[in-house]
């Protein structure tokens, strides 16, 4: 009788605890991510300020994607991003008449650039990204002309 009596506790405390798991279970925050790589990116990630930076390019690119070209004397060029191991990452070409506003957002550009490939330990190609030599008209689209590596 006395270990039916002792017994008996045991089971209602199996039980319970048994009950209580399957109900938490239950309630789990299924939003979370299963993998760390799956995991939201912060302000603070690598990821995040990729695709910030890619924004950016892409909105210096889309400004002057828009201009029509007619005479290929009314565009210049720059030097834009840059590679870890030093140089550009490309040039691009833009209409002069708005100079005085696109040069600064391409600076910009090429200083978070710089400021990423160091906060981040970039590696990249060290390839030289040669300088266009001129700059034609082609369909109403400016044409970066660079020498011929042939």
């Amino acid at each position: 009788m006395k270990k039916l009596l002792l017994l008996f506790p045991a089971i209602v405390l199996c039980t319970t605890l048994s009950l209580i798991s399957c109900n938490t279970s239950k309630n789990a925050n299924t939003n979370l991510p299963i993998d760390i790589a799956d995991r939201p990116a912060d302000e603070d990630s690598q990821k995040y300020e990729q695709a910030q930076l890619d924004k950016l390019k892409a909105s210096i690119e889309s400004e002057v994607s828009g201009e029509k070209c007619t005479d290929a004397g009314e565009w210049t060029f720059a030097p834009m991003g840059a590679k870890s191991c030093g140089g550009p990452q490309q040039y691009i070409a833009y209409p002069k008449k708005i100079e005085a506003t696109f040069l600064p957002r391409v600076n910009d550009y090429t200083d978070k650039i710089k400021a990423f490939n160091q906060k981040y330990n970039i590696m990249s190609d060290c390839v030289m990204i040669t300088p266009p030599t001129s700059l034609k008209c082609i369909n109403g689209k400016i044409k970066l002309i660079t020498p011929d590596t042939n």
